[in-house]
């Protein structure tokens, strides 16, 4: 049988402390309930941004295969190290996928290179995420559209990078749409966001939404195979007649 594949779930867990509308639907945190819909499928294991090196150490991302991020109210607060070290491990081959309003995560901006901004407003709208790519294995088993009867609402223009495959667009109620599913592969890793998931919102417990993310783990999960090797190649593949 083939070993599960390592999820490392980080998350602010800061909103669920001070908020007594998000501790009252995420009583256990975002990252608890998001590892809900995973566990026993995957091996999972949780990080937040006020444990020792945001729990993001060397030994924690050397055994992660993919790694979730969601992040909202403290994006300045995670350290660049850290940044720096989980952007090393992504380039290297470690999946990430970014949830909701880690699209300004210090993270996915430096993956992008782009300010990744966006408009948004809240009004506890319906959202209908179609799929647009209905034969990416991101949207396996899940039907034409998820609709969600109140989330945050984010529109277009979205400043990132042209995705590499765009799979699901959100249409919101008040009128705007948004690129809610985005691909990318940044060196030997693979990124994907996924829109929905704001904090007064139970988003994470319907299981569709859990089903993309579970999706989403496979699609990212590194590839088996040694990473490239660069510099200087000696020696060389095959011997070299002397040209003087």
């Amino acid at each position: 049988m083939a070993e599960a594949i390592k999820v490392t779930i980080w998350n602010e867990f800061r909103h669920e402390q001070s908020n007594e509308q998000v501790r009252s639907i995420y009583p256990d945190g975002i990252h608890r309930a998001i590892g809900e819909g995973l566990e026993g499928t995957f091996s999972v294991k949780y990080a937040v941004l006020d444990s020792h090196e945001h729990g993001l150490t060397e030994d924690v991302l050397n055994d992660t295969d993919v790694l979730i991020w969601w992040g909202h109210m403290a994006h300045g607060d995670v350290q660049d190290y850290i940044v720096d070290r989980v952007h090393d491990r992504v380039m290297k081959g470690m999946g990430l996928i970014v949830l909701h309003s880690a699209h300004f995560s210090k993270i996915f901006k430096k993956l992008m290179g782009t300010s990744c901004d966006l408009k948004w407003r809240e009004a506890r709208e319906k959202e209908r995420i179609w799929v647009v790519n209905p034969g990416h294995p991101i949207v396996e088993g899940i039907g034409e559209y998820i609709e969600l009867p109140e989330e945050e609402m984010y529109g277009e223009h979205f400043d990132i990078p042209q995705p590499d495959e765009l799979v699901m667009v959100s249409w919101f109620e008040g009128g705007e749409v948004f690129r809610s599913g985005c691909c990318y592969t940044r060196g030997a890793g693979k990124v994907f966001y996924f829109r929905p998931g704001h904090e007064t919102h139970p988003t994470y417990y319907n299981p569709d939404i859990r089903k993309v993310i579970a999706n989403g783990i496979r699609w990212a999960a590194p590839v088996a195979r040694s990473y490239p090797r660069y510099g200087h190649a000696v020696p060389s593949l095959e011997p070299i007649k002397d040209k003087g």
